[in-house]
């Protein structure tokens, strides 16, 4: 429809047998711009993913995506619409190449995902796409690499590789920093940035740095509820953020 959001939730909430983790939730992300979702753990970051994404249907609320009511469609039709997310647990093949992993990604193009009896022979012709987006995460040099052996911060940057092969239009990265040294998150943060140029990112991520860093819009988070949102300079200077987030960033 052309709108200036590309997603938007409408006072979504979810329920666990009587405890609200999502009470009421209206998010609005902006076409082309790196919306971060952050607060203390426990706060439903992950269950609003999860609420986009399909993996959980709400309680209450609606959600759109490019104008349409997308809040009853099953997890595959919202994925076909090009909403990918990545996961904070590791979510990659780990005994298949890193070429491998990326032509997985793209196999869908092909029509043949489940075409088990096909020679593997027939996926080379996904070989020079899959090369391009190694090469946009710098991971071209490790092409034939079995995907165990890679360091850690490099199997982040594969998993956004192969949510690339899924041609998004709005990727969800969830804490795509977790757990890496400084030299990893920069690196990180430089293929954020890279690969957000024709695309909308929302991320859940605790490094403040980070989000700093990255982020055209900010939504806090506490209990379930949206503390505040805004710019990053904005935010960070409310009482409300510090007293309910800043003072957790260790965690």
């Amino acid at each position: 429809m052309g709108s200036e959001y590309l997603l938007e939730t409408h006072s979504l909430s979810k329920e666990f047998r009587g405890f609200v983790a999502v009470n009421d939730v209206s998010l609005r992300v902006k076409r082309g711009s790196i919306h971060a979702l952050i607060g203390p753990n426990g706060a439903g970051k992950t269950t609003v993913f999860n609420l986009i994404t399909k993996f959980l249907p709400p309680t209450s609320g609606k959600i759109f995506f490019d104008g349409i009511d997308i809040t009853r469609e099953k997890p595959a039709q919202t994925a076909r619409r090009g909403v990918i997310r990545s996961f904070q647990i590791s979510a990659v093949f780990p005994h298949l190449t890193v070429l491998e992993n990326v032509r997985i990604g793209l196999q869908r193009s092909l029509g043949t995902s489940f075409h088990f009896w096909k020679s593997e022979k027939t996926l080379d012709v996904l070989n020079d796409r899959a090369m391009e987006l190694l090469e946009a995460v710098d991971l071209a040099s490790f092409a034939f690499v079995t995907t165990v052996e890679l360091p850690y911060g490099r199997k982040r940057a594969l998993e956004i590789a192969t949510t690339l092969a899924m041609d998004p239009e709005l990727m969800l990265l969830d804490e795509p920093t977790q757990g890496m040294g400084h030299e990893d998150v920069g690196r990180i943060v430089e293929l954020i940035r890279k690969v957000s140029a024709n695309r909308t990112v929302l991320m859940v991520e605790h490094n403040l740095s980070v989000v700093a860093t990255l982020s055209d819009t900010i939504t806090v988070m506490q209990r379930g509820s949206i503390l505040a949102e805004g710019p990053y300079i904005e935010v960070s200077k409310n009482p409300q953020v510090l007293e309910a987030y800043v003072g957790t960033a260790d965690e």
